[in-house]
């Protein structure tokens, strides 16, 4: 598990690459694919389509009081303590931002994953979330081809 001070130099390293990556007006690099998502089927919440959530209606859903570690316009991180256990909130202000952290995240560490937003846990811990929050559970590299499909339609 990442410590609060490594996940805020990861939030802070992404936000350097959403914002350049921002400027530079550029596709994403031709061959970037995704990470392979969690094959095993797990029942997660429906979500309804619209706008994206913020770090605090997801922190909510789960029964978190979120402690923002990143408040910035292009991304927006929050730590949270459930008895689900200890994880990470990001919520993003475009897919291609969301991207970007994504190429910068710890490609050992599982992520849940929704639209525009992450969450960062241990495995046990996102398996409890997921039931919840919706999203694609991501287990490894996330630059591999995914092979399940999300699961829900709608989810964020």
């Amino acid at each position: 598990m990442l410590t609060v001070s490594r996940h805020a130099a990861l939030a802070v390293a992404a936000l350097a690459v959403v914002s350049l990556s921002a400027c530079s007006g550029g596709d994403s690099p031709a061959g970037v694919a995704y990470q392979e998502s969690d094959p095993a089927p797990v029942a997660a919440a429906k979500v309804d389509a619209g706008p994206a959530p913020t770090v605090e209606e997801l922190a909510k859903k789960v029964g978190c009081k979120v402690n923002i570690q990143v408040d910035a316009e292009e991304l927006r991180t929050g730590a949270c303590s459930t008895k689900a256990g200890d994880f990470f909130v990001n919520t993003f202000a475009t897919e291609k931002g969301k991207d970007a952290w994504m190429d910068q995240a710890p490609e050992y560490n599982p992520h849940l994953v929704g639209r525009l937003w992450t969450v960062l846990g241990t495995r046990e811990t996102l398996d409890k979330l997921r039931a919840d929050l919706g999203g694609d559970l991501h287990l490894t590299d996330h630059r591999v081809t995914p092979k399940a499909v999300a699961s829900s339609p709608s989810a964020y």
